[in-house]
C-alpha cells in the first residue's frame, strides 16, 4: 500500500491503537470517486452551461429527457441512485428532523466552532487553502454549508429529487471537478497529499458533522433523546452516501463514526499554517450567521466564537490553532448568555425579527441563488478566477 509522506508518521502511531482502521484509512487517503470523475472528466469538454444543463436535467424527476448524445458516464453515475441501501429508512429520520429544529441554535453554533474548525486541522484545509476559499468565500461555504443541512433535515428532502438529495449529489460533482483542478494546479503533490479530497478526507468529514457535532451540541446544552441522536446520525449517513462515500469507509453508527474520526485525527499530519488560515477564516466569517457581519460588535462575536471553539475542540488542538486562552467556565457563561439574550429578543423584540435562529433564520443564512439548485461546476482551481458555481 502507497503511503503519502505526509502520512507515514501518524499511521505508524494509528497501528499500534487500531490497525485495521489506520489501514482502512491510509487505503481510502489514495481513493477519489471514480464514478464521479470519469463523469467530470466527460462533461469537462462541454461549456459550463452545457454540462449544468445536463446534470439538471438528470437530478430533476423527468430524467427520461437526458439528451441521447449525453455522456454514457452520466447514465451509469445516475444507475448509482436507482436503488437504496436496505440500511436505508426514511420513516425513522423523523425524530431526527424534529431534534435539529428545535436545537437549531445549537446546531449553527456547534458547526462553526466546532466541526467545521476541528475539521480543518487535517490535511482537509490544502485543497481549500490551495483553491483560495479564504474570508469572502468562507462566508460563501457557511451559506452553502447551511442550505445542505437545512435541506437533508426537511421531510422528504433526502428521498429521490429532494433537494437534499440533489444537494448531496451536487456535493459529490463539485468534489470531483474540484479534484481534477486542484491536480492541474500543480500545487497538489500527491506523493506527500495523496489524492485531493480522498474519500477518506470526506469519510472524516462526515464523521464530524454527525457524531462529533452531536457531542459540540451536548456541550453547548442541546437536549436530545436517544432516538433523535440516532435519527440524526442516520441522516447524515445518507447524504454521505449520495455523497459518494464508500462503504468500506462510511460509519455504520455513532460509535464506529467516534472510532473512525479518533482514527484519522492520529492518522493526519500535524496542524498545518493552511489549517490556521482556513479556521480563522471560518471564525472571521462566522458572525454572519448572527447578522453581525461588520464593526465591533463583529469582532467580539469573533473573539467569542474562538473561545467557543477552544472548549469544543480542546487546549490542545486549540493551541496548535493558535486560539485565544480562555476560562471555559466563563466563556460557557458568556455564551449561554449571549444564547438567552437571542432566544429573548425573538419573543419580545418582533421590531427585530430578523436576528430570530429559527428556520427563516437558516433560510436567510443559506446560498440559494436566483434559480434553484446550480449544477454549474467550477472551472479553475483558483476560486476567484473561476466562472460562478
Amino acid at each position: 500500500m502507497k503511503i503519502p509522506s505526509d502520512y507515514q508518521e501518524g499511521y505508524k502511531k494509528a497501528l499500534h491503537i487500531d490497525r485495521e482502521r489506520a489501514t482502512n484509512y491510509i487505503a481510502h487517503i489514495n481513493i477519489g470517486d471514480p464514478l464521479a470523475d470519469e463523469l467530470v472528466d466527460d462533461l469537462s469538454h462541454l461549456e459550463q452551461k452545457q454540462s449544468a444543463e445536463l446534470l439538471k436535467t438528470a437530478l430533476s424527476a423527468d430524467s427520461t429527457r437526458i439528451d441521447k448524445n449525453a455522456p454514457a458516464s452520466l447514465k451509469k453515475f445516475m444507475e448509482f441512485y436507482d436503488d437504496v441501501p436496505e440500511w436505508m429508512d426514511f420513516e425513522s429520520l423523523k425524530p431526527g428532523f424534529v431534534m435539529f429544529h428545535r436545537n437549531t441554535r445549537f446546531v449553527l453554533a456547534a458547526m462553526v466552532a466546532g466541526t467545521l474548525v476541528e475539521g480543518f486541522t487535517t490535511n482537509i484545509s490544502q485543497s481549500f487553502f490551495i483553491k483560495g476559499r479564504l474570508r469572502y468565500q468562507g462566508i460563501k461555504r457557511l451559506q452553502q454549508n447551511n442550505r445542505h443541512m437545512l435541506e437533508i433535515f426537511l421531510p422528504g428532502g433526502l428521498e429521490r429529487h429532494g433537494d437534499g438529495w440533489a444537494l448531496s449529489i451536487r456535493v459529490r460533482l463539485v468534489h470531483a471537478k474540484s479534484r481534477v483542478l486542484l491536480y492541474d494546479s500543480r500545487e497538489w503533490d500527491p506523493d506527500v497529499l495523496g489524492v485531493p479530497l480522498c474519500s477518506a478526507h470526506i469519510g472524516f468529514a462526515i464523521c464530524a458533522f454527525s457524531a462529533r457535532l452531536l457531542g459540540h451540541m451536548k456541550t453547548l446544552g442541546a437536549s436530545f433523546d436517544d432516538e433523535e441522536r440516532k435519527a440524526f446520525m442516520q441522516t447524515w449517513r445518507y447524504s454521505g452516501y449520495l455523497m459518494g462515500i464508500p462503504e468500506t469507509i462510511l460509519y455504520q453508527d455513532e460509535d464506529d463514526a467516534l472510532e473512525q474520526f479518533a482514527t484519522g485525527r492520529i492518522c493526519e499530519p500535524p496542524v498545518s499554517m493552511e489549517s490556521i488560515a482556513m479556521a480563522w477564516s471560518l471564525i472571521n466569517s462566522a458572525p454572519l450567521l448572527s447578522g453581525t457581519a461588520y464593526g465591533e460588535e463583529s469582532k467580539k462575536l469573533s473573539e467569542l466564537i474562538s473561545r467557543v471553539s477552544r472548549v469544543l475542540i480542546g487546549d490542545e488542538l486549540a493551541d496548535d490553532l493558535k486560539l485565544p486562552k480562555a476560562n471555559q467556565t466563563i466563556t460557557m457563561m458568556q455564551f449561554r448568555l449571549f444564547n438567552l439574550i437571542e432566544k429573548t429578543s425573538s419573543i419580545f423584540d418582533r421590531m427585530n425579527l430578523e436576528r430570530r435562529y429559527d428556520i427563516a433564520k437558516i433560510l436567510e443564512l443559506s446560498h440559494y441563488g436566483t434559480h434553484g439548485i446550480s449544477y454549474r461546476l467550477p472551472d479553475h482551481y483558483y476560486d476567484e478566477e473561476s466562472s460562478e458555481w
